[in-house]
């Protein structure tokens, strides 16, 4: 199965740090690519601190390097001393793709730019994410998920509720989103690429996937539409397009958007006399009456317990969604049956399953998630796999510009 994999044999470097640049390397990964994620020595990627800072949940085990560099290779060299520089160079001669997010001067201090990049290896597909794209005041400017994404681009302003604050949503939402854009931008290179013999320097942003994800709103901006006021759960738009609390203290999102959805709904509260009432007639109608709806329907949700309106609205064909715990989606059986929670090849601490990439090719499968590598774990391997003479390996550890984890082979190097 594994030779069948579309990117077997593809050979990517992951030189890059937080979450957008890697996970698309971990989609590659996933489908058959060998990804050598490359650290600095003494810390390593920063991320991997992410699973003990709040707002993340605590853990023993590293969850969130988990998820985001499974499947790959790691080693730990200092890019900034010529040591390392002479690494990279035999790298990236043999690589296929490189991702980065340094911010520009960090890749031409590094010899990291395309330019450079280029020199060495023209078929390279060359593919870099930033926080504000590469043009600007703000281009140099570190961007992150929740800045770039969703502040920069209207997303937390539109989704928090007029009586609140905007709501600091679950971090990497954009990240991954991003990840899958720079994954389809690396995979269209490599097309050209097969085509024309030549790499290519692909790029988006979290800036650039926050704008197209708010599009529809964006667009509307730029054509001069006429805005609803900030939302309010109690004073909606729209009142079947809201969430309501149940009698057992859960909340579901209701998304009845045609008449004849709200002839049902109006039936499924037990209330049908409802849907002749002239207020509610229509959409217009609704908006203008919204508080009133509102409050009608959330004294029938309150009513009754999830349980049964999940099946009463279910038998009616409305459509919604309870508003699930993060813990309840990680146990979803829709999710495991679909793949979408995946075995891992190995438990990793209490884990045995872990969040698939989303991209399915029918009659594949994907390489088995296996655990993430330690920094440096890989380094001698790699060192070796190049070229490089044992005798310049430590010199390297002990210098203190590389850095292993894995005991040093036993067999002598041809």
């Amino acid at each position: 199965m594994e030779n069948q994999l579309p990117f077997v044999g593809l050979n990517v470097l992951d030189i890059a740090s937080y979450i957008a640049g890697p996970a698309a390397t971990t989609m590659l990964a996933d489908l058959g690519a060998s990804v050598i994620k490359v650290e600095p020595p003494d810390t390593g990627d920063p991320y991997r601190q992410a699973h003990v800072t709040p707002p993340h949940p605590p853990c023993e085990t590293d969850y969130a390097w988990q998820l985001t560099n499974r499947n790959k290779r790691g080693i730990a060299v200092d890019l900034k001393h010529p040591d390392g520089q002479a690494v990279l160079a035999r790298l990236v001669e043999r690589a296929d793709v490189l991702v980065t997010n340094f911010p520009q001067p960090v890749r031409v201090a590094l010899g990291l730019d395309r330019e450079a990049i280029g020199r060495l290896n023209p078929r390279l597909v060359y593919a870099d994410v930033t926080g504000y794209g590469s043009r600007g005041a703000d281009a140099d400017r570190p961007g992150f998920d929740v800045t770039a994404f969703w502040a920069r681009t209207g997303h937390m302003h539109a989704t928090h509720d007029v009586d609140g604050p905007p709501a600091l949503p679950i971090p990497g939402i954009g990240d991954h989103a991003t990840a899958c854009t720079l994954f389809g931008a690396i995979v269209t290179a490599l097309y050209t690429r097969d085509r024309t013999g030549r790499g290519a320097h692909v790029t988006t942003s979290l800036m650039a996937q926050g704008a197209w994800s708010a599009g529809l709103w964006l667009e509307a901006a730029m054509h001069g539409a006429e805005f609803f006021p900030q939302q309010s759960r109690k004073r909606p738009a729209n009142p079947l397009i809201n969430s309501y609390r149940t009698a057992d203290d859960r909340w579901l999102i209701l998304v009845a958007m045609q008449e004849r959805h709200w002839q049902k709904l109006a039936l499924a509260i037990g209330r049908p006399e409802l849907a002749q009432d002239a207020r509610f007639g229509d959409a217009r109608a609704r908006a203008a009456h919204a508080e009133a709806l509102t409050g009608i329907l959330e004294t029938a949700f309150a009513d009754r317990p999830l349980v049964q309106w999940e099946a009463m609205l279910g038998a009616a064909q409305l459509n919604f969604s309870v508003v699930r715990e993060v813990h309840e989606v990680a146990a979803d059986p829709q999710l495991l049956l679909n793949d979408v929670l995946t075995p891992l090849a190995r438990p990793v601490g209490h884990a045995t399953h872990t969040v698939n990439s989303p991209v399915q090719i029918a009659g594949l499968g994907k390489v088995p998630p296996q655990r993430a590598p330690d920094i440096g774990e890989h380094t001698e391997e790699v060192l070796r796999e190049l070229g490089f003479a044992p005798a310049f390996m430590a010199k390297m550890r002990r210098e203190g510009t590389a850095r292993s984890t894995a005991a040093p082979p036993v067999r002598p190097v041809a």
